[in-house]
């Protein structure tokens, strides 16, 4: 026969097991500030958090942190933020996946955005002329590409025809929108961004409204 005091205990976990089931999924969150490479200052939910790397917040793990960018992880999803950029919506918070990215122009009239590939944080400009996703050598270092191993080509670029290295990324996503088996092509040198070409751009409706690009995903 179970004593009182395993008794009391065990109705004591049953009660926290079930406010921790009812306490919603967070919605937002957002970096407001670092404390060096060890914590991130995370606003979830309009609520100031201090989190540590490899420690969890109201269920969001933080990852890494590094150049005022974090890598968060819940549900199993990952994303990235960047220090003073609007919330983002925790991926998979309530159920859905998300299926649209709005990006604002930035310097020069391009649209870049802080993304991943294969896990990876990296930046990323959107090139509706390129037919792959365009990596260079330096940033495919950086990724862990092993393009050496993939298919050996040429490509026209604005230096003329260069060899290239075409290899398939497992997963590209832009803010909460995941795109998995994209080609690309690795080129010689270091280019600063990965171009975002059609790639990745033909799986979805592109629209864009004065400042504002809209990319609603078709599959």
């Amino acid at each position: 026969m179970m004593s009182r005091v395993a008794l009391q205990a065990l109705l004591l976990a049953l009660a926290l097991l079930g406010q921790a089931a009812a306490q919603p999924a967070p919605g937002q969150v957002q970096l407001n500030g670092t404390l060096g490479a060890r914590a991130a200052l995370l606003v979830i939910d309009g609520e100031l958090r201090t989190v540590e790397v490899g420690a969890t917040a109201r269920g969001i793990k933080l990852v890494s942190l590094e150049d005022g960018r974090a890598v968060v992880e819940f549900g199993g999803h990952r994303q990235a933020l960047a220090l003073g950029a609007a919330p983002g919506r925790i991926v998979g918070a309530n159920g859905s996946q998300p299926r649209q990215i709005v990006m604002s122009v930035g310097t020069g009239g391009h649209f870049t955005a802080m993304g991943m590939i294969n896990g990876h944080t990296i930046d990323l400009l959107v090139d509706t002329g390129a037919t792959s996703v365009a990596i260079g050598q330096v940033e495919a270092d950086k990724l862990g590409l092993r393009y050496q191993q993939g298919r050996r080509i040429v490509t026209q670029t604005a230096n003329g025809v260069v060899p290239a290295y075409q290899v398939q990324l497992a997963s590209v996503r832009v803010g909460e929108v995941e795109v998995r088996n994209v080609e690309a092509i690795v080129i010689p040198g270091q280019m600063g961004h990965v171009l975002l070409g059609n790639s990745f751009l033909n799986r979805f409706q592109m629209r864009r409204e004065n400042d504002v690009m809209t990319l609603e995903l078709r599959y």
